[in-house]
C-alpha cells in the first residue's frame, strides 16, 4: 500500500479506497451507457457485424470514461486525483491540447 501511495502522491489508506471505488464505478457504468447508446444509435448486436459493433461501442465506452471518471472522482471527493490522472492520460495519447 505505501507503494501505492506515494505513486500515486496520497497519504492515507482510505484515500486508496476511495480511488479504487471510483474506478471500479466508472468502468462499470461506462459499459452499461454504451449498450442503451449503441441502442440510440441504431446500432444493435445481433443486426451488426460482430466486429464493427464492438469496434463501436468500444470507441463510445473511452470518452464517456474519461467524464465519469473525473465525475465519480468529484462525487468521492477526489476530484484533484482524478483530474491530474486524466490529465496525464490524455497527454499519453496525444489529446492533451482538448484540455487547455
Amino acid at each position: 500500500m505505501n507503494k501505492l501511495k506515494q505513486r500515486w502522491g496520497i497519504e492515507s489508506n482510505f484515500q486508496i479506497i476511495l480511488i479504487l471505488i471510483v474506478f471500479a464505478l466508472t468502468g462499470s457504468t461506462s459499459t452499461k451507457l454504451a449498450g442503451p447508446l449503441c441502442d440510440f444509435l441504431g446500432l444493435h448486436q445481433d443486426s451488426s457485424p460482430w466486429y464493427f459493433y464492438w469496434l463501436i461501442r468500444i470507441m463510445l465506452i473511452f470518452p464517456i470514461y474519461q467524464v465519469l471518471l473525473v465525475f465519480f472522482g468529484w462525487l468521492f471527493g477526489q476530484f484533484k486525483f482524478f483530474w491530474q490522472f486524466e490529465k496525464k492520460m490524455l497527454s499519453r495519447i496525444g489529446l492533451a491540447r482538448f484540455l487547455n
